[in-house]
């Protein structure tokens, strides 16, 4: 069920709400970071690979949590929350070029889609670089489970990946600072404290949060599963 604030003729006072679980916050900062990281240290030579390896199945493991976390995780968090079809992705486009602040507690339904785009290229990504080879010193942990063509292959797709993720990262980034800019809505903010100010009669009903345990015991699983990915080469 998609938690959006619905618009009223009249202002209601402001009262903040916890809009963001913790485990979301820290995937959201800890991808962040790791993403940034993985392009830097690709981008040093072989020197920083191993570095740059171990930034990669640390992104799979957190993309695998969150994942996860999509379905079993806070309301905001979950893909059932904020995933919805084109005529609402339409409809928010509209109240930004009409009067109306487009008022949604999590991810609105443009940048809902937005998540999920991000995290299947990173998946990709993180994928092909298990496979990938540069034919000088250094190969994926499973590059050997495939052919020399389609190690050139995934190789060629794992370096062409990046671009266009740092290009909608950009993209993110800029969509993020316009909302801010223009219409006047921290983004930013409440991904950090985790709460949102909403209007009193939203702030009556917030979001179902789930216990930060919960994602503990996911990352757990997670990283095991890549543990075992990466140790079958």
């Amino acid at each position: 069920m998609s938690e959006r604030i619905v618009t009223s003729s009249t202002p209601l006072p402001l009262r903040k709400v916890r809009v963001w679980d913790l485990p979301t916050r820290l995937f959201h900062w800890a991808l962040v970071v790791l993403v940034a990281f993985s392009w830097w240290s690709g981008e040093q030579g072989d020197s920083w690979l191993k570095w740059h390896f171990w930034s990669g199945y640390s992104i799979l493991t957190l993309l695998l949590f969150r994942l996860a976390w999509g379905f079993v995780g806070s309301a905001t968090a979950r893909f059932s929350g904020f995933l919805r079809g084109p005529a609402a992705g339409i409809a928010h486009l509209r109240e930004l070029a009409g009067r109306h602040e487009p008022r949604d507690l999590g991810h609105n339904a443009v940048g809902g889609w937005m998540v999920v785009v991000l995290i299947v290229l990173l998946l990709a990504q993180a994928a092909t670089g298990l496979f990938a080879d540069d034919e000088i010193l250094t190969m994926g942990p499973l590059a050997e489970l495939v052919s020399t063509d389609t190690r050139a292959t995934l190789s060629t797709i794992h370096g062409l990946l990046i671009n266009i993720i740092l290009a909608l990262v950009a993209v993110h980034v800029l969509a993020v600072l316009a909302y801010w800019a223009f219409r006047g809505q921290n983004l930013i903010k409440p991904m950090l404290s985790g709460d949102k100010a909403v209007p009193e009669d939203v702030a009556a009903r917030p979001p179902a949060m789930v216990s930060p345990l919960r994602a503990l015991a996911i990352v757990v699983l997670a990283a095991l599963i890549v543990w075992a990915i990466v140790s079958l080469g």
